[in-house]
């Protein structure tokens, strides 16, 4: 029986692939299982139960960002992480461990070293630490952007099957009627990550107030905590969190986002127009994942300290009002996308899995 590792939390963009990976894993080889790693203080205490799978718990060693007691403290904090992973992965007796990054990533990699094969999977065009340490002793490497890792297999992000296999067009009766949504106007989705995106929020508040966006349907993901500007109309939907993104992928004409790797991967998947506004810090990877869907013509990239209502009402709402060019970057964003990601992850954790039995025997 395969048993297959999965480690990637902390948030949601490490967690989704992992779990959708895992989904294909187990399509492929029902009797399989998958145990995932995960710390307490992640979004994965919640999202990998409730998905269907095993998550152990492993101590925190997140890397500190600046000059602080963390940073003195974190050679022992890791040394603690270690050995506590290595002993999980000893009682779970694995065939192969796939880490997808973040501060979950680097105790997993090291505790694995040496015993089981590992697979590193990097979302982003500019990896992060841990999965740089990773690939310097794994397997195998796998990147979504081309030339981001070297010698890595280029797999794209693993997507749930519901987006991979979206088909807006058939969907978006049902979808609109999801949210409620009666009217035929233009529908903006926007969202800023699981969290939010508080400086996108005042510029869809602000247009809100100056009554710049009667004419369009919104769908807005605000964030749990975030409170709202303006209560649901027939116009407006503000949510805290969509959980069926499918469904907000379908009702929609157009997006304005974040460009973390997942949701870019997603976007571009189900051929929708977008904004991306990039987060404004970390190494700029934000930036460079939006790029490719940019150059070919199927997103608009605006930095986040420009986003304003100028930038809404003169860049964005031109191309939600035509359908030319509605249509024309739906086709350019559906040709950056990437629908196989999982099947192609999964070829490469069976392969890996194979030869690491072929040398035992």
């Amino acid at each position: 029986m395969l048993h297959v590792v999965v480690a990637g939390g902390g948030t949601a963009g490490h967690i989704e692939p992992a779990l959708n990976l895992a989904d294909e894993i187990m399509r492929r080889h029902p009797d399989a299982k998958v145990t995932a790693l995960g710390t307490a203080k992640g979004l994965e205490v919640d999202l990998i139960p409730a998905r269907g799978y095993d998550l152990k718990l492993i101590p925190a060693a997140p890397l500190p960002r600046k000059l602080s007691l963390d940073l003195f403290l974190l050679p022992i904090r890791l040394r603690i992480a270690i050995a506590e992973t290595r002993a999980v992965l000893r009682e779970l007796n694995a065939d192969v461990l796939i880490g997808f990054g973040g501060y979950v990533s680097i105790p997993a990699y090291l505790a694995a070293r040496g015993r089981m094969p590992i697979i590193v999977h990097e979302a982003n065009a500019k990896p992060g630490l841990a999965n740089r340490v990773g690939a310097q002793f794994a397997a195998a490497v796998a990147e979504s952007v081309s030339g981001s890792m070297p010698t890595a297999i280029n797999t794209g992000i693993p997507l749930r099957a519901a987006i991979a296999n979206l088909d807006r067009a058939k969907l978006r009766f049902e979808a609109r009627a999801h949210f409620g949504i009666t009217n035929d106007n233009p529908t903006l989705l926007v969202f800023g990550g699981s969290q939010g995106a508080q400086s996108i929020n005042r510029v869809i508040e602000q247009a809100k107030a100056q009554g710049l966006v009667e004419e369009i349907t919104i769908i807005h993901a605000v964030g749990k905590k975030n409170d709202f500007a303006f209560p649901k109309s027939a116009n407006y939907f503000p949510l805290n969190y969509i959980d069926r993104m499918d469904l907000a992928y379908a009702a929609a004409d157009f997006v304005i986002a974040r460009s973390g790797a997942m949701s870019v991967a997603e976007i571009s998947a189900v051929g929708l127009p977008a904004c991306f506004i990039p987060l404004p810090i970390g190494n700029g990877e934000q930036r460079v994942n939006a790029l490719p869907v940019v150059e070919a013509g199927g997103a608009i990239l605006i930095d986040n300290a420009d986003f304003d209502v100028a930038a809404l009402v003169n860049q964005v709402l031109p191309i939600l009002n035509s359908p030319a060019q509605i249509t024309s970057f739906s086709l350019a964003s559906k040709s950056c996308g990437r629908q196989d990601a999982s099947s192609r992850l999964a070829d490469v954790v069976d392969h890996v899995v194979e030869q690491a039995t072929k040398k035992v025997n």
